[in-house]
């Protein structure tokens, strides 16, 4: 009986630590990047840099850093006017893009989590709907 008990507990043991256990961040930054490609690529650039005076750059963003809400915001109903990124004064227009609120959280996970940007507080979607105009 001991040795029944004890092969159960290795096979349940090892069953735990072998399989793959789900992660909500990697998987919301995987859905995120196929989003960045369908809307974002154009003017952000697949390496993130955007275009010099014209698209800020999602690389090592400040912007992104400091302003989390803002950031949400823009991708969610869009963004015009000046906005200051990485020491760079941007002046343009990102029309709003229709994706939904869980979208919406998955490329901003991407993003804040891509070309040296760090954000270990996953964005969700409960927090993107919170967000109005």
């Amino acid at each position: 009986m001991k040795l029944v008990i004890t092969a159960f507990l290795v096979i349940f043991i090892l069953t735990i630590t072998l399989i793959p256990q789900n992660d909500p961040l990697k998987e919301s930054i995987v859905r995120g990047k196929e989003i960045y490609i369908d809307f974002c690529i154009t003017c952000h650039l697949p390496s993130g840099l955007g275009t010099e005076n014209t698209y800020p750059p999602l690389v090592n963003s400040d912007y992104l850093r400091n302003n989390r809400e803002a950031s949400i915001r823009g991708i969610k109903f869009g963004q015009e006017g000046e906005m200051t990124v990485n020491d760079m004064v941007y002046n343009n227009v990102m029309a709003p893009l229709g994706l939904s609120d869980a979208e919406v959280a998955d490329v901003m996970n991407y993003i804040t989590n891509s070309w040296g940007n760090s954000n270990d507080k996953m964005i969700t979607t409960e927090e993107v709907s919170a967000i109005k105009k």
